[in-house]
């Protein structure tokens, strides 16, 4: 059997060419790839959620694998329909979106079909887009926002409208078919786009969009999508791209012509007057008529154009887009958050950050050019990236009342170890993703004392104290490598063990100007990313019950948390929790026979019975 990674990376290297008859399905006969996905995916949250049957990781076994193996060489392997919740929308909680569980099985296959289409459809994607692809993220889309789109005039914001809902089923298929001819990989796709789903155990069938909640959507979609960056770079680019460089403003040079008359005649006085009218000038020309520049980013179904040139050729690419998607891709864009926005005087909305033009006439320096000693405003016309006033008012809201710091009562039960691991997890998490904002310091200040005031509320709270005893008993400075930060800290000593240490605060809010990028270039790139053999596939196929230590089939007892095994007191554990406890695992490789005590609860305390 070939190797699961030399199979992907075989494919990767046939990109560009076209994948022949039986190319592709064939591979999904191996194994590996199976175990490897299953690795992959179990580790996700929503890995134990059921779909419409009851079968979850719990009870894997390489037995399973072969069963799906063997319907998909017989092609009788049958999609399920999904079962269809609905969650509140993260920038709307108050409206809803759709979500899809599928079963255990189709998520696994799907895995394996998403690393194939990822291996092959890889290389050839735009590297204008971001979303949903290895190595790319929303920082690498910022950053390169940042870096490139120096000058930008018109930010063009933009929105499809339930993309992932009204992805063309024909239309998708009709885009695999010119890279991948294997009909049998085909038609396996296609009847998994139309599973249809249940929602209050009725059935609907699917006539568009990906599967929702399943694991291949995000690689459909960009293969969907990249149709749009292609139109994008090969016919809107090219048109509205032309001119080396602004020209330079007559008016300028000429006053600084006329300073370094006034200064060679010893005539300050007048000098200062012709300097302040430089600073009033622009260097060079806004809106030269022979210079365009128009810039493209997409992470999943959002994209932003960056644009150089009058606003009404800014109308005209929007509508250029607008046609585009509603004819070839039957997409429409959504017209409320399709907006054009200046980006001196407003501020664009992308992933999350604001995004504007900076124009700044304090900041200069002075450039040689020949004879002349030009001073140029050095940060006008750079990209700033910045954390939103509202993004700031939504998470200090979320630890006061009413204005005032309020105690979260769901956290008093718990010890000060977990609550300050948990207020610490929710300020690091804002922090990171807003480390591109040039603002970060200031507004994660306010985020930050809103945060500490809640936590020394909740602390009082939980021990009839005061904030002020509470922050003398838990205040420390810690050591980072910015300097010396103040922070409450908890220490748990252990017997025969390092203690435990939680620490709230002790965060540089410092701008980072560079991210590092995971995936420079693309084309460059020897291997594909797949996930490695994880230790869990070495037991499984060891064949070795680590119970009872027979040699019969194995499966994987799989428990959602280790919180289920921790030890309660000192009341008897049985062998399993024991083991799983002190390995920290939230798997246990047993027979089927192990595992049916397992669950059945036979056990006395100490050993399976």
């Amino acid at each position: 059997m070939q190797n699961a990674e030399a199979i992907l990376n075989i494919i990767r290297e046939r990109g560009r060419r076209v994948l022949t008859l039986d190319e592709v399905y064939r591979v999904l006969y191996n194994p590996e790839l199976y175990l490897i996905a299953y690795d992959k995916i179990r580790r996700n949250d929503g890995a134990m959620t059921p779909g419409i049957t009851p079968e979850t990781p719990d009870g894997m076994s390489e037995a399973k694998i072969m069963t799906i193996i063997d319907l998909i060489r017989q092609e009788k392997y049958r999609w399920m329909p999904v079962r269809r919740t609905y969650i509140p929308k993260k920038n709307n909680p108050t409206k809803k979106r759709p979500l899809g569980l599928p079963t255990w099985s189709d998520k696994l296959l799907q895995e394996v079909m998403r690393m194939i289409l990822e291996a092959y459809y890889e290389p050839q994607f735009s590297p204008l887009s971001h979303g949903f692809r290895p190595g790319r993220g929303c920082h690498t889309a910022l950053d390169q926002i940042r870096h490139t789109w120096t000058g930008t005039v018109w930010f063009l914001e933009g929105d499809i409208k339930g993309c992932f809902d009204n992805i063309d089923h024909t239309m998708l298929m009709n885009i695999l078919r010119e890279k991948i001819q294997d009909n049998r990989f085909l038609r396996l796709t296609e009847n998994c786009l139309t599973a249809g789903y249940l929602e209050d155990w009725r059935y609907n069938a699917t006539y568009s969009g990906t599967p929702q909640g399943g694991v291949i959507s995000p690689i459909l979609s960009n293969i969907y999508l990249d149709k749009l960056d292609q139109y994008v770079t090969h016919d809107l680019i090219p048109v509205y791209t032309r001119g080396k460089e602004r020209r330079n403003n007559p008016a300028y040079r000429k006053l600084v012509k006329q300073r370094a008359k006034e200064l060679q005649e010893g005539n300050c006085a007048a000098a200062r007057v012709t300097f302040n009218a430089m600073m009033k000038t622009p260097y060079s020309m806004h809106s030269d008529p022979e210079y365009r520049r128009l810039r493209y980013i997409r992470y999943a179904d959002d994209f932003l154009l960056g644009f150089v040139g009058p606003k009404d050729e800014a109308e005209q690419i929007k509508q250029n887009l607008r046609q585009y998607l509603h004819d070839t891709l039957a997409l429409e864009m959504s017209e409320d958050k399709t907006l054009i926005t200046h980006g001196r005087t407003n501020a664009a909305r992308f992933l999350g950050y604001e995004i504007l033009t900076i124009h700044n006439n304090r900041l200069k320096r002075t450039h040689s050019h020949g004879e002349l000693r030009i001073l140029r405003r050095t940060v006008n016309g750079r990209i700033g990236l910045g954390v939103p006033k509202d993004v700031v008012r939504n998470y200090v809201a979320r630890y006061q009342k009413k204005g005032k710091p309020c105690s979260r009562c769901e956290l008093i039960a718990d010890n000060v170890y977990s609550i300050l691991q948990r207020y610490q997890a929710e300020l690091r998490g804002i922090a990171q993703y807003y480390q591109l904002a040039y603002n970060r310091a200031k507004r994660m200040n306010d985020i930050y004392y809103a945060a500490q005031s809640s936590l020394l509320v909740t602390l009082a709270n939980k021990f009839h104290s005061s904030k002020a005893k509470m922050y003398r008993k838990y205040a420390t400075v810690t050591q980072t490598e910015s300097g010396p930060r103040k922070a409450l800290q908890v220490v748990v000593p252990r017997e025969n063990k390092p203690p435990l240490v939680a620490t709230f605060g002790g965060l540089s809010f410092g701008w980072i100007r560079r991210v590092e990028h995971m995936q420079d270039e693309i084309g460059k790139i020897g291997t594909i990313y797949v996930s490695r053999r994880g230790e869990l596939i070495d037991r499984l196929q060891k064949g070795k019950c680590e119970l009872c230590g027979s040699t019969n089939p194995t499966e994987v007892h799989h428990i959602r948390k280790l919180a289920d095994v921790q030890k309660a007191g000192r009341a008897p554990q049985p062998l399993w929790k024991e083991r799983m406890a002190a390995r920290r695992r939230k798997t246990l490789v047993v027979c089927s026979t192990c595992h049916d005590d397992i669950h059945a609860g036979r056990w006395d305390g100490k050993r399976i019975g």
